[in-house]
């Protein structure tokens, strides 16, 4: 449902590479739970020019045309290899979140989402929002085995995921469009601080499990079965819409004192020259109640 390469999904969940060549922002902004900083290599990087002949004649000619020809094909093979390894980043939008407004024009805090009102981005030092309903009292860890989101019809599996060996978060298996990834390196929900969860928004075949996150509006309900036996209820305080090059990456992923969610994916136009959306849709929720799982 990825310090950063120019553009940022934190500044602006690691973003597989579109194209050939293709420079893409992490997906899902820099996680601020390492005591060392994230670093997300380019997903994929020009093969570096052959060696130049130290002379002339017609054999050095024909071996720099081979290693180019070499270098060529190489190039297609990766080119191809991230394609089928990131389709919902290449694949052209089922359909489109609304647009955000430009930088000029961010507001002060960030909207309620819902279908009848356009997504926008707060500036950058406005706080999380938050429902009127007191927040509860936070839980001790437990990994989450479901979430549930009764506006969308989400009931979906979780699987937890961490960073790549480039230091980027992971994104859930593309194989599975009803999946879920939470970012293990930070709180479970329902532990003080913000859980992060990450869901594809479509596949080359098919709508994902956050197609519709954009819908989502303040007061609505989310709930994450843990695997203590205990469910996590979150009610949301606001959606956003946010250009993966300003991530709100404090607003994401800094330190609070309750138990909150933030549920992240794709969003915004589909930029086919990148091959990315140019956005991230952002829920955020607080914990206001808890209860028994009924499995």
């Amino acid at each position: 449902m990825t310090t950063p390469p120019p553009g940022q999904y934190p500044p602006g969940q690691p973003v597989p590479p579109y194209g050939a060549p293709v420079h893409p922002q992490p997906v899902y902004g820099q996680p601020v739970f390492h005591a060392a900083p994230v670093v997300y290599p380019q997903a994929y990087q020009e093969p570096e020019p052959p060696p130049q002949p130290q002379g002339g004649g017609a054999s050095a000619m024909r071996g720099v045309l081979i290693l180019a020809a070499v270098a060529g094909v190489i190039t297609v093979i990766i080119g191809v290899f991230f394609i089928l390894g990131s389709p919902d980043e290449y694949a052209p939008p089922a359909r489109q979140t609304l647009k955000i407004k430009g930088a000029e024009g961010l507001v002060p805090s960030v909207g309620p989402g819902g279908t009848g009102q356009p997504l926008t981005q707060a500036v950058a030092t406005a706080p999380p929002p938050a429902p009127t309903l007191p927040p509860a009292a936070a839980m001790q860890p437990s990994s989450p085995r479901r979430l549930i989101v009764p506006r969308l019809g989400i009931n979906a599996p979780i699987k937890s995921v961490g960073t790549d060996k480039s230091g980027a978060i992971e994104t859930p298996p593309i194989s599975n469009h009803n999946l879920v990834g939470w970012y293990r390196g930070g709180p479970t929900a329902g532990e003080p601080g913000p859980a992060v969860m990450l869901g594809h928004k479509d596949t080359t075949t098919r709508s994902a499990v956050f197609t519709r996150l954009h819908e989502i509006q303040y007061g609505d309900t989310i709930e994450v079965v843990r695997m203590d036996g205990t469910v996590a209820v979150f009610t949301v305080g606001g959606v956003e819409q946010a250009n993966k090059q300003t991530f709100p990456t404090d607003r994401v992923y800094g330190s609070r004192e309750n138990a909150e969610l933030r549920l992240i994916t794709c969003g915004g136009s589909y930029n086919r020259n990148t091959g990315h959306y140019v956005d991230n849709v952002i829920v955020y929720a607080t914990m206001t109640s808890t209860r028994l799982a009924s499995d």
